[in-house]
């Protein structure tokens, strides 16, 4: 027992006026069949030695015990269920809606009911992906007043811009799944963003890295993953390169330079829009290892201070790229040729 407070007043128990208590008590029940542990409360008289339970208790106990049922099971509990939509800044009512549900099981599974396995996992999903939130949202656009969808609308979208970039690394991720098991183009490594995000602020960050554009950092990585694979075979980031006219490009080059980490500025040229890296002021990069920042090293003495033309050339003079037809993926058997 665990007294939580005390208080003057008629006893309901003993029916004489002294100091009751408010305690938790460990408590065991039968629950659909499972055994479930858990604390109730109840108010305490020391002098007849007996519990009682407020009816405000009995609610609480009551949700306690299917708490504890839903923690077993590994359903979602009320807590975690209003924390959901409280996130989101929605009704109970207007959230049954979105998701097509009856106008009170919300409200249902934020007090006594136990939702089933489909609907947990339904909230799970909206918890972890508000794009599917404000897809549902946008759906049911016309079951809402004005005001109130512009409400719920901009709150989605302020959690969905906060996901940006757990979207992008998954569509990443998505490009080289085909990848997984191709050693000879993985450099035998998983993709490790966090490490390509590293490897390019080590780069921009460099005061040996003279101006640093786009085309020039692919190269720049693909000559750190293929001295790393030369050196302790294994790749350093698990990117895979293909051969395209300006030398080594890894796949989803695209969407790798907007990864959360990286800073560039857009520079406008007469042929287009240029991306210039520039330094974030963060010289910690805890995703290298020594090795990783040795193999950066001796990328930057080599080619740090060359222009992206000349880096380009370069990378045409290697055995990867003479090797490998165009638009074809390079093999990391090549790099033991290197030129650095």
């Amino acid at each position: 027992m665990n007294i939580l407070e005390s208080e003057v007043k008629p006893c309901p128990c003993c029916m004489e006026e002294h100091e009751v208590f408010t305690v938790l008590v460990d408590e065991k029940n039968i629950f659909k069949n499972e055994e479930i542990s858990y604390e109730a409360m109840y108010e305490y008289c020391d002098k007849a030695d007996e519990y009682i339970a407020r009816e405000d208790m009995i609610d609480a106990n009551d949700i306690a015990m299917k708490n504890a049922y839903r923690r077993k099971v590994g359903l979602l509990t009320t807590d975690e269920i209003i924390a959901i939509r409280d996130k989101y800044g929605i009704s109970q009512s207007d959230l049954a809606k979105i998701l097509g549900w009856g106008a009170k099981t919300v409200t249902r599974y934020e007090g006594h009911h136990v939702q089933d396995l489909a609907h947990d996992s339904i909230l799970r999903k909206i918890d972890k992906d508000p794009e599917w939130y404000l897809e549902l949202l946008e759906e049911s656009e016309s079951s809402f007043a004005d005001a109130v969808y512009e409400k719920y609308h901009k709150i989605a979208v302020a959690l969905y811009e906060t996901k940006q970039d757990v979207y992008l690394r998954k569509s990443i991720r998505a490009k080289y799944v085909r990848y997984g098991k191709m050693p000879e183009y993985t450099g035998g490594k998983k993709l490790d963003l966090d490490k390509v995000v590293d490897v390019i602020r080590y780069f921009a960050n460099s005061l040996k890295v003279n101006v640093l554009y786009k085309v020039k950092l692919m190269k720049l990585l693909w000559y750190s993953d293929a001295l790393s694979y030369k050196s302790f075979g294994v790749s350093m980031t698990g990117l895979v390169y293909q051969a395209l006219p300006m030398g080594a490009v890894p796949i989803g080059h695209d969407r790798i330079i907007d990864l959360k980490g990286i800073s560039y500025d857009e520079v406008e040229f007469d042929e287009g829009t240029g991306y210039q890296f520039v330094s974030d002021g963060d010289t910690v990069y805890p995703s290298l290892s020594k090795d990783d920042l040795f193999i950066l090293d001796q990328v930057i003495e080599k080619l740090g201070d060359m222009d992206r033309f000349s880096i380009v050339n370069k990378m045409h003079s290697e055995d990867a790229y003479i090797k490998t037809s165009p638009y074809d993926f390079i093999r990391y058997e090549y790099t033991k040729n290197l030129t650095i």
